[in-house]
């Protein structure tokens, strides 16, 4: 293994913004990343941390993270969601991506946490049968919703 895997720092925060802009490319998104470096450090390195960050690091440059955070599941109890997982393109199949998620299962596992979740691409065939191998199920009966911040705004101005 000619890469480490270690808890993310501020310092990291630049690499791991760009690696973010990378995923939203390849989820075909290039121009959905609104955060900056800023938002990262005040919402991941605050007295009550918003998220936690493990990096892939190979000598001195950040190649891959998993970046995740606590939920509470009314059936469950304590969850976690895992919000991304990345590696660069171009160090992709060494086994990074591997250990990535091999680090975040072994923290929840410490963390005793009932469930993780995480949503993937119906078009991501590589991601599903990995994860699909590794003992995941994938929920084709769940779908996923969101509501923009425009939605919202409009749903709160209109309803009140």
């Amino acid at each position: 293994m000619n890469f480490t895997i270690r808890e993310g720092m501020i310092k990291d925060m630049a690499n791991v913004l760009e690696l973010i802009k990378e995923l939203a490319s390849f989820e075909k998104e290039p121009d959905a990343v609104e955060i900056d470096i800023y938002d990262l450090i005040k919402h991941g390195f605050s007295s009550k941390p918003a998220f936690k960050i493990f990096v892939a690091e190979q000598k001195t440059e950040i190649v891959g993270i998993v970046l995740f955070y606590p939920r509470f599941s009314t059936w469950k109890g304590k969850t976690f969601h895992l919000e991304d997982l990345i590696v660069k393109q171009e160090k992709r199949g060494q086994g990074i991506g591997k250990a990535l998620y091999h680090k975040f299962l072994e923290y929840a596992h410490q963390q005793k946490v009932k469930r993780v979740e995480w949503v993937v691409l119906n078009w991501n065939k590589n991601a599903i049968t990995f994860y699909e191998k590794t003992g995941a199920t994938i929920l084709e009966d769940w779908r996923t919703v969101q509501m923009n911040e425009k939605a919202l705004n409009e749903y709160i101005t209109n309803k009140k």
